[in-house]
């Protein structure tokens, strides 16, 4: 298998690619899910949302983290979590503009 030289794509690709990888899990679609409908940072209540154990949990966390969809801040011995709607935009505009596109598309296209 070969490896991917990251410098033949754009940070934008690269960065949408990391986006598109951290949400390529159920249980990370969940905790998305439950952030939105908390509208609020949340501390310690996402365990008890899932049916993932809190060493789970908190994996799917860091790998939403690293990939920048959401935020978190110590509060004592607890970290803080809430959704960032600068990566969630980034996200929303990449996919908004596939979606144009195929509007437009032509109808003859395979």
């Amino acid at each position: 298998m070969g490896t991917t030289k990251t410098e033949n794509y754009s940070e934008n690709q690269i960065a949408i690619a990391l986006k598109a990888k951290a949400l390529g899990h159920p249980a990370r679609i969940a905790i998305i899910d439950y952030l939105m409908k908390v509208n609020a940072c949340i501390c310690g209540d996402i365990v008890n949302e899932l049916p993932l154990s809190q060493p789970t949990v908190s994996q799917h966390l860091r790998e939403l983290k690293n990939a920048g969809l959401i935020k978190g801040s110590i509060e004592g011995t607890s970290i803080c979590y809430c959704i960032d709607e600068k990566a969630i935009g980034e996200v929303l505009e990449y996919f908004s503009k596939i979606a144009s596109q195929l509007a437009n598309k032509n109808e003859n296209c395979c």
